[in-house]
């Protein structure tokens, strides 16, 4: 997935400002792909330019003016040319890239209590994701009033429920990691 499909599918549902963009993004899509409000302006321009939306500016007197993003009909076009890809290398799908993981590799260069707090820390910001997914289900259903559609929001239910899955394996196994280094295990 690339940012501008992600921005792509959001529009499909409804106008929306570049920082309600953010604020959507981050709400639905947040924990599987991350764009920073920087990246998501740079790429509504360049998808402007492809012609995928198009965006009108409203003059406001009480607060600073806006823009409005609207998705073309090339843009949907190219929403479902890019569902309809098949994915080219399902081992990109299953790649995982992680320092994290290098480091805990590397942790017999380290002291036993050094590493035990690494994944103690590791684990405490699994667990602190893992309730931020809860408000997922919030935003679920403040942006699922928008769309019409109600079988499209299933599909963001399965999203967060891998979500949730993914985190709860990650604090499970952090656990049995430190156990094993504390001799509990």
């Amino acid at each position: 997935m690339s940012l501008k499909h992600g921005l792509l599918g959001l529009l499909n549902y409804g106008d929306m400002t570049g920082y309600e963009l953010d604020k959507a993004f981050n709400a639905s899509l947040g924990f599987f792909w991350q764009g920073k409000m920087s990246q998501i302006y740079r790429e509504l321009g360049v998808m402007e330019r492809h012609g995928w939306l198009t965006s009108e500016r409203v003059i406001q007197d009480d607060k600073p003016n806006k823009k409005i993003y609207h998705i073309t009909d090339s843009g949907k076009d190219e929403l479902q040319n890019w569902l309809a890809a098949p994915e080219s290398d399902i081992s990109d799908a299953m790649r995982i890239k992680s320092a994290f993981l290098m480091r805990v590799f590397f942790a017999g260069e380290t002291s036993t209590e050094q590493a035990v707090k690494m994944l103690t820390e590791f684990r405490d910001e699994c667990i602190e994701a893992l309730e931020g997914l809860e408000t997922t289900s919030g935003s679920i259903a403040e942006y699922g009033a928008r769309i019409t559609g109600e079988e499209r929001i299933i599909y963001w239910q399965i999203a967060s429920s891998f979500g949730e899955s993914y985190y709860r394996a990650m604090i499970d196994w952090t656990e049995k990691a430190i156990a094993v280094l504390e001799g509990r295990a």
